[in-house]
């Protein structure tokens, strides 16, 4: 069983990776530079800064869904110098994530390391997910790898309206403990 999951994911993968040599070569991926150094504070008391967006042009999304993923890399510890050279390096992960179906933009954010994504639909930011967190598992401080998903909401309006994504259960690490402070 566990070996189908791995395949499977290899699979996926490879996919986001074709699909994303695509993207480069119609110029459709950009790397928008309006919320960079905007701070986020969430529910868990965690607050990262975004250091990169990377979004895909032309996209139309009927169903939008905003995708929270977080987690803590082991080996960088709480050195400022490892954030660092990690923050440089993410962008060779672009094609784990930019060629999935359903992709629309992500927000990069540092400190304990979070993306904030908007995908076409639920289901599909779902599948991304459950695929990514299983990657980063192995590599994160245990139960540090963590998603959530939210139905019908597009990312800027999560980030802006602190309300937006509130439900009826108790309060969630994804959720934000306040509106980002000097949002474009």
């Amino acid at each position: 069983m566990a070996e189908r999951r791995l395949a499977g994911a290899f699979v996926d993968f490879a996919r986001s990776v074709r699909a994303w040599g695509v993207l480069v070569a119609q110029r459709r991926l950009t790397s928008p530079k309006k919320w960079v150094g905007i701070g986020l504070r969430f529910e868990d008391g965690t607050s990262p800064f975004i250091f990169r967006e990377t979004a895909l042009r032309e996209a139309r999304t009927e169903d939008p869904a905003v995708l929270v993923i977080q987690f803590r890399v082991a080996v960088l510890g709480s050195s400022q110098y490892l954030h660092a050279a990690f923050r440089r390096e993410c962008a060779l992960h672009t094609p784990l994530f930019a060629g999935f179906p359903g992709f629309r933009s992500k927000l990069w954010a540092d400190d304990v390391n979070t993306g904030v994504y908007e995908w076409q639909s639920a289901s599909l930011a779902t599948q991304y997910a459950q695929r990514m967190v299983g990657l980063l598992a192995p590599f994160s401080n245990p139960g540090t790898a963590r998603y959530h998903v939210i139905e019908h909401l597009r990312r800027n309006d999560f980030l802006s309206d602190r309300g937006a994504a509130r439900d009826s259960s108790a309060s969630g690490w994804w959720q934000l403990a306040e509106a980002p402070t000097g949002i474009p």
